[in-house]
């Protein structure tokens, strides 16, 4: 078996050698066994299940969420002599006629879909009608954190994906994603109904990325293109919003950078010829939505950059993760506004508002903690990638490569501020961030966001406690009140 797979390899990718922790789940698959594979970005995670579709010649089934990373594989496999394919609603009846006809008849290798075509009765038809004829090899559920209301990327519909089992049992399933903490690696195996899987954790640390973090300024673009002066092949730029995208790629192109604009109000076809600039241009910037950004995949991205601050650790991982696949120096830079954290929170809090399933009020919790993590790893005096990698339940030493590693910290006795903050919430109970600000700026040319920046820091610092439902109200705790009574050198790094 292992040489076959070694010939397989080379053959089919013109590798010579596994990655770590491919090899493992790729014999386990073969064998019919179920998998859990949390493999760090660009650890090769997708050979790990279309490899097997390729020496068992049969079809594996691909459960992913966006149609842009569905659609970059497919064309990658096919420029590789792969049979593969992308079914999703934007296919033309003849077109899809054609995909369906090679399905039956067993000239596909690997089908990807996502995971709401499965709530389609022809689909699930088809499943089960590929599946008694012996064709279907196996199932693979990417990105697979989506599936649980403990990760960062909750989608409802990966968590009907249990019913793959019943819709084809006997048939090995792995479950992949770059990130898992170990609660939701319990909720992939429960929900996915693994049986006895093979668990393949693997660090997520990436020694070759270099984290950086910095306040936005009120033009950020002289700072941008100082960025992009210094970067090495492709660039991958995150934006909040489309209409973000559009205005960042129109800036840079004014300033000379030949950006492209790539989100889904695009039209297909101006889609598809913003990936294949950022795939075939030896050194192209990309500015794009996250879901978008998400779906691009090339080795030599040497700077992600996002222009807002991200709504999770765990999903700043995987976005960052783009970069430094070629195993060369990469370099992962934020750029934030404390704002950024006012508006996301808010945003989350009202999409929980507006649905009427209870379990969202849960789930906007979730949310509001995560974003709170991730902005205490932006302001945070310590190590970037450390703390990133807390987040989903890895302990590593410093990294020595990121912004707070390399760059002097200017550190502060804040003692005396801390007790004025805290003494207001004292007095009066839950105070909203944004007044309390208000309230601690003695003159006109006080700062009032230099008393909201340390209110959030003692937060982090657990001294006072912050709602989970996005509206910000600040309560002391029993630590702060400890520290009104007795209190202790507050050094703070700015």
């Amino acid at each position: 078996m292992a040489d076959a797979l070694d010939q397989a390899l080379q053959e089919h990718f013109g590798w010579s050698a596994f990655r770590p922790g491919q090899r493992e789940v790729i014999e386990a698959m073969l064998a019919g066994q179920d998998c859990l594979a949390v493999l760090p970005t660009g650890a090769g995670k997708s050979l790990c299940y279309q490899l097997p579709a390729l020496v068992r010649g049969g079809l594996m089934l691909v459960i992913s969420p966006l149609v842009a990373l569905m659609e970059d594989q497919v064309q990658h496999l096919q420029r590789r002599g792969i049979a593969a394919a992308c079914l999703h609603r934007g296919l033309d009846p003849t077109r899809r006629r054609e995909l369906l006809q090679r399905v039956r008849s067993n000239r596909l290798r690997l089908l990807y879909l996502a995971p709401e075509r499965l709530q389609v009765e022809a689909t699930r038809q088809l499943l089960e009608e590929i599946h008694g004829e012996g064709h279907l090899v196996g199932l693979a559920i990417d990105e697979a954190h989506c599936i649980s209301a403990w990760g960062h990327d909750f989608r409802p519909d990966y968590r009907r994906l249990g019913q793959l089992r019943r819709l084809c049992p006997g048939v090995p399933v792995v479950a992949l994603s770059a990130t898992a903490a170990p609660r939701v690696r319990a909720d992939l195996i429960r929900m996915l109904e693994l049986r006895r899987p093979l668990i393949q954790v693997r660090s997520a640390r990436r020694d070759n990325l270099a984290y950086a973090m910095r306040r936005r300024p009120s033009d950020p673009l002289p700072q941008v293109l100082e960025t992009l002066a210094d970067a090495r092949g492709a660039v991958l730029i995150y934006a909040r919003t489309r209409r973000s995208v559009e205005s960042w790629a129109k800036r840079l192109g004014e300033a000379g950078v030949a950006a492209i604009a790539y989100h889904a109000g695009m039209d297909p076809e101006s889609r598809a010829l913003a990936l294949t600039h950022f795939q075939e241009h030896s050194a192209p910037v990309l500015v794009a939505t996250v879901a978008f950004g998400m779906g691009v995949d090339r080795p030599d991205v040497g700077l992600v950059l996002h222009l807002d601050l991200p709504s999770s650790a765990e999903g700043y991982l995987q976005e960052s993760g783009r970069a430094g696949r070629d195993g060369l120096p990469a370099r992962c830079l934020v750029l934030y506004d404390p704002d950024d954290r006012t508006s996301l929170a808010w945003a989350i809090r009202s999409s929980a508002e507006e649905s009427s399933d209870p379990q969202d009020k849960l789930r906007s919790e979730l949310s509001q903690q995560q974003l709170r993590r991730m902005e205490a790893v932006a302001e945070g005096s310590g190590c970037r990638e450390q703390a990133l990698l807390l987040s989903v339940g890895e302990l590593v030493p410093p990294c020595g490569r990121c912004d707070r590693c390399q760059g002097p910290l200017h550190w502060r006795d804040w003692s005396e501020e801390a007790s004025q903050v805290l003494e207001a919430l004292d007095q009066r109970g839950g105070v909203d961030l944004r007044n309390l600000g208000d309230d601690l700026a003695k003159s006109e040319g006080d700062d009032v966001d230099r008393w909201r920046w340390l209110a959030r820091r003692l937060v982090q610092e657990d001294l006072i406690s912050e709602s989970d439902d996005g509206s910000q109200r600040l309560w002391l705790k029993p630590a702060g009140r400890r520290f009104l009574r007795q209190p202790w050198t507050l050094r703070l790094a700015a």
